[in-house]
C-alpha cells in the first residue's frame, strides 16, 4: 500500500462525531521496530463524545487516566481493559472538550484489542501525537467510503439512551463506492 498525505491537526480539530466515520477508510501507519512502515486500513471506529456522555470515561471527570483527552484533537488516548488488552483511541475536538474516537477494526484485524497487539501498541503510546509522531500517525488514502452506522458495542453500563447512540461507523465493503 503506497502512503497518503498525513492527516493535519484540523482533521482531528473537528467534533468527534465527524472525526469517527471519516477515519474510515484511512491508513494508519505505524513504524515497524526494525524501521519499515507498515499501513493497514481503517474499517471501524466509535465515537465517545465528551462529559456528556455517559459511556466515554470523560464522563467521570478530568482523570490522571482521562487527561490526554482534553488536549486538542489528534493525540492518542490509550487505556488497559480485562489485564490484557490496549484501546486505541484518537483524539478529537478543540482542546478541554473531552471526545476521543475508539479504533475498533483494521482491513483483517477485527476486534480493538487484536488491533493494537497486532501492531504493537501499547500504553507508551499513551498521548502521542498523530501530526508529529516518527512512530505513529494517519494517512489520507484519497478513496470516499461507504459507511454504516450502528449502536455501540460494549457499553450498556450507561443506560439505553447512550448505548443507542448510532455512533459505531463501520466500513461498508458490499455497497458499491461512490
Amino acid at each position: 500500500m503506497s502512503p497518503g498525505k498525513r492527516l493535519e491537526r484540523e482533521f482531528y480539530a473537528r467534533d468527534v462525531l465527524d472525526v469517527a466515520p471519516e477515519l474510515l477508510s484511512k491508513i494508519l501507519a505505524v513504524r515497524t521496530i526494525g524501521g519499515e512502515t507498515a499501513r493497514f486500513i481503517i474499517t471501524e471506529t466509535e465515537a465517545y463524545r465528551g462529559a456528556e456522555d455517559l459511556a466515554c470515561h470523560a464522563s467521570k471527570g478530568r482523570t490522571k487516566r482521562t487527561e490526554i483527552m482534553f488536549h486538542e484533537g489528534g493525540r492518542l488516548y490509550l487505556y488497559f481493559v480485562y489485564g490484557m488488552y490496549w484501546m486505541l483511541n484518537i483524539v478529537a475536538g478543540p482542546a478541554e472538550v473531552p471526545q476521543a474516537a475508539l479504533i475498533r477494526g483494521l482491513r483483517n484485524i477485527t476486534g480493538p484489542g487484536r488491533v493494537t497487539k497486532a501492531l504493537g501498541i501499547d500504553g507508551s503510546f499513551y498521548g502521542e501525537d498523530l501530526v508529529t509522531s516518527k512512530r505513529i500517525w494517519v494517512e489520507d488514502s484519497g478513496t470516499r467510503p461507504v459507511i454504516t452506522a450502528g449502536p455501540r458495542i460494549g457499553i450498556d453500563y450507561a443506560g439505553e439512551y447512550w448505548k443507542s447512540r448510532p455512533w459505531r461507523y463501520v466500513l461498508d465493503f458490499t455497497a458499491p463506492a461512490p
